[in-house]
């Protein structure tokens, strides 16, 4: 049988279907000591979305700081207002890097010899569970971040009001926090469309290139079939009748494309090409299967954070799907 329609019979098996909806899976023995590294990093995850879905911004303060250039009392009023988000800022920036360590962790679980990834799939359910939670969380992280402005405003103006005091030789308390060098790592990480989607696209691909004695195909593969679990949990009535909630259906939706993205950041030819091992099509028609405000988000990610949607191998069907 070949490899690809092995992969597929794997996916179809109900046993294995469930892994991605069940949320009791627990470790092995053998899974422990990753499973708690990664389970540490998820647990802080949802604070993290809490704080990220309530940030609402120091607009108006900025807004009257900046109409009022000589009102000492609104500058500080000002700085006051932006120096604890920034501070907010810096732990989602300083988070991004425990989930890319967490996410290396899985990697190197669930791609390590002598099973092929398929069969760490089904062996290790409690990680594989974790690799979408980590995934569910980076989707639903950036999709609060790019609709909230305020995060690029309020840095931005932090960054000018800490470079206009310098040059006024002023030592700002803040600085302290977010010195200069730690201000342009995260002003590298929020000016992405996707920041947290692309530090996990960016630790995948190192993880690959750091690994030369793994065969890509055991990343590529692993990514491939929980893509092909998805799509088929979200396009099987069996399957979809359990899912109990929105929010499942959404988790499921987020991994998928959370998947497809590494897999086309990683694999040589990327997600689009006809050689993929990811069905494309049925992906992309699955989620233009639901309800537009909630997939939106996750079509943009397909269009924007992609690397190979342009290449000349990507099929005309496939880009005119996502227009």
């Amino acid at each position: 049988m070949p490899k690809s329609i092995a992969t597929w019979h794997l996916c179809l098996q109900s046993r294995y279907q469930l892994y991605l909806a069940q949320a009791d899976a627990q470790p092995t023995e053998a899974e422990t000591a990753v499973w708690n590294q990664v389970n540490a990093v998820l647990e802080e995850a949802q604070a993290i979305l809490a704080e990220l879905q309530s940030y609402t911004g120091a607009g108006l303060e900025i807004r009257e700081a900046i109409q009022n250039p000589n009102d000492l009392q609104l500058q500080e009023k000002a700085w006051n207002a932006v120096c604890p988000l920034v501070a907010k800022l810096k732990r989602f920036y300083e988070f991004s890097l425990r989930l890319e360590n967490a996410l290396r962790s899985l990697l190197e679980a669930l791609t390590s010899p002598p099973y092929a990834p398929t069969q760490h799939l089904e062996r290790e359910q409690a990680l594989a569970k974790q690799f979408a939670e980590i995934l569910h969380f980076t989707l639903s992280f950036d999709e609060f971040k790019m609709t909230n402005p305020a995060i690029q405003n309020d840095f931005s103006y932090y960054r000018r009001t800490i470079s206009r005091n310098r040059i006024n030789n002023l030592q700002l308390d803040a600085e302290s926090d977010v010195n200069n060098e730690m201000a342009n790592r995260m002003s590298l990480f929020y000016a992405e469309a996707t920041p947290m989607l692309k530090t996990l696209s960016n630790a995948t691909t190192k993880f690959v290139s750091e690994n030369k004695t793994l065969p890509i195909e055991d990343t590529t593969d692993c990514l491939s079939t929980m893509a092909c679990v998805c799509r088929v949990m979200l396009e099987t009535p069996e399957y979809r009748s359990r899912f109990t909630n929105t929010e499942t259906l959404l988790f499921c939706m987020r991994v998928m494309v959370g998947v497809i993205i590494l897999y086309d950041h990683v694999h040589p030819v990327g997600a689009f090409a006809k050689t993929s091992k990811i069905d494309m099509k049925g992906c992309i028609k699955v989620l233009k299967d639901q309800p537009s405000n909630s997939t939106e988000g996750l079509l943009n990610a397909l269009r924007y954070t992609t690397r190979h949607l342009n290449d000349d191998t990507t099929s005309k069907q496939i880009r005119a799907l996502l227009q």
